[in-house]
C-alpha cells in the first residue's frame, strides 16, 4: 500500500511520487537511476515510510485507464476472478514478482467479475490473462498462469528497456 499523507510529495531519483488516500499514485519515471536499477525503493521525505511497497494494486473500472495512461513505467495487469482456481494459485507468484520488480513496473490486479466493463474493453476471454502496457498502449498479452521463472522470463522479454 502506498503511504497516504496528502502532503507527502517526494522526488526520488528524478521520479515524482505523489500519494494521497483520495487519489491514485502518479509515477513519473523519465530515466531510471543507478539506485533504482539496484532496486532501492523511495521513502517519504517526511515520515520515511515506503512509497512503493511492492504489492500489486487492485484496479477497478473507475481507475484502470488512469493507471495505464498516467504511468511512465510499464504497467503489468493480472486479469483474474475469485472463482478461478488457476488465478488463485497464480496470485502468490504474481505478488512475489511484483515485489521483486516494484521499481521496474507498476503491477495491477483487476477482478474481471467486479469490473466487467474493463474486461470487455480488452476482450478478456480467458483468465488469468496478463497484459503489459506502456504509455497507454498494449504491448503484449498472455493467457494462463506461469511459474515464477517463466513469468520473470516473459516480463524480461516484453518490458520496455530503459
Amino acid at each position: 500500500m502506498y503511504h497516504s499523507y496528502h502532503s507527502c510529495m517526494k522526488r526520488y531519483n528524478n521520479v515524482r511520487y505523489t500519494t494521497c488516500a483520495d487519489s491514485l499514485p502518479l509515477l513519473y519515471h523519465p530515466k531510471p537511476s543507478a539506485s533504482t536499477a539496484r532496486g532501492d525503493r523511495p521513502l517519504c521525505g517526511k515520515c520515511r515510510a515506503p512509497l512503493i511497497t511492492g504489492h500489486p494494486i487492485n484496479a477497478s473500472d473507475a481507475n484502470f485507464r488512469r493507471f495505464i495512461d498516467k504511468s511512465d513505467l510499464p504497467v503489468v495487469v493480472d486479469f483474474w476472478a475469485t472463482w478461478c482456481g488457476p488465478c488463485q494459485q497464480f496470485a502468490p507468484v504474481y505478488s512475489q514478482v511484483a515485489d521483486e520488480m516494484a521499481t521496474q513496473a507498476v503491477f495491477l490486479k483487476l477482478d474481471t467479475e467486479a469490473n466487467q466493463q474493463t474486461a470487455a474493453t480488452f476482450q478478456i476471454r480467458s483468465i488469468p490473462t496478463l497484459m503489459v502496457f506502456h504509455h497507454g498502449a498494449e504491448i503484449t498479452r498472455l493467457s494462463g498462469a506461469l511459474p515464477r521463472p517463466q513469468l520473470l522470463q516473459w516480463l524480461g522479454q516484453h518490458l520496455p528497456k530503459n
